[in-house]
């Protein structure tokens, strides 16, 4: 089936107060774009439908400047209130990308604002003045002046270029090395593409801001930036994903695969792009996988001397 591809953004004036509280902040933005997608393609009006996703927060440009935004990678409909009834959304549209915007918008700001009062928000340097809390309200209401931007990129095709997407971007930091063309002891210059023209342009940054560009998306320690929810949800996957199943029916790909009785790593092979499945050394063979090593325990932590 299609997948949408959902991206949720926070206007820039939000921007630093989610650098100096990246932990808060950060999930308050992945837990509140779950629950717009949820509600919105609960109601009748809409979907009427449980959905199931995964979203992922990334925080860079292609320039690596501070952008925190989330994507959404969402099956194009989802269980009806039965259980047992699969409800798709209308060929070429997912949900109205403006009431997502809105309502995101609402929640998010909202839940900013009860951070705020519990004391779970800190404000620094150039965020000092908003330490009252006439002063937060009125940056509050700047960020509820701006149009936030939710868009709905081009959907999936189906699950090979869902697995592509996540083979490529979801575990990638803000710049990978191919996009490195020169660095020496003061310069770095790196390739990045202009969105407005579509064009592939370079830029020369020195040392020091090229790290401090880079260091911006550290995220803290333990931090989880990729979450499933509804029946993609750890807790209920695999009872809902049995029900999404018996709803749909048998796929052609599935009898194709149980017919030439292809074994789980082979069909996952088959359905990501060639030039991952290629050896990185060679770039001739192909990667197969031999064996599974497990995780091994970790070392117990000495225990601290007694004061």
């Amino acid at each position: 089936m299609p997948y949408a591809h959902v991206v949720f953004t926070i206007p820039q004036c939000l921007a630093p107060l989610a650098l100096q509280n990246p932990k808060v902040v950060y999930d308050l933005l992945l837990r509140t774009a779950a629950r717009t997608l949820q509600e919105i393609a609960a109601n009748p009006r809409h979907l009427g439908a449980r959905l199931g996703f995964f979203v992922i927060l990334h925080t860079w440009g292609q320039t690596l400047v501070h952008h925190p935004h989330v994507h959404c990678v969402v099956p194009a409909g989802g269980l009806a209130d039965d259980g047992r009834t699969w409800k798709p959304c209308r060929p070429g549209f997912f949900l109205p990308v403006r009431v997502l915007s809105r309502l995101f918008r609402g929640k998010l700001l909202a839940e900013l604002a009860e951070a705020f009062r519990e004391g779970r928000i800190e404000l620094h340097g150039r965020l000092a003045a908003y330490r009252n809390s006439a002063a937060f309200n009125r940056l509050l209401h700047e960020a509820r002046r701006t149009e936030w931007v939710v868009y709905a990129k081009p959907p999936f095709e189906g699950p090979e270029h869902v697995l592509e997407y996540l083979a490529r971007y979801t575990h990638r930091v803000a710049i990978s090395n191919h996009r490195l063309l020169h660095v020496d002891d003061e310069r770095v210059t790196f390739r990045f593409k202009d969105y407005r023209s579509r064009r592939a342009r370079t830029l020369t940054l020195s040392l020091q801001e090229f790290a401090r560009r880079f260091l911006l998306h550290v995220l803290p320690r333990g931090f989880v930036r990729i979450r499933y929810y509804g029946f993609l949800a750890n807790g209920s996957r695999a009872r809902l994903l049995s029900c999404c199943r018996d709803a749909l029916g048998p796929s052609e790909v599935d009898a194709e695969h149980e017919a030439e009785g292809g074994e789980g790593d082979e069909v996952l092979l088959d359905l990501l792009p060639h030039g991952l499945r290629l050896c990185p050394h060679c770039k001739e063979g192909v990667l197969r996988c031999v064996q599974v090593l497990e995780r091994p325990p970790p070392y117990p932590r000495a225990r601290r001397a007694a004061a």
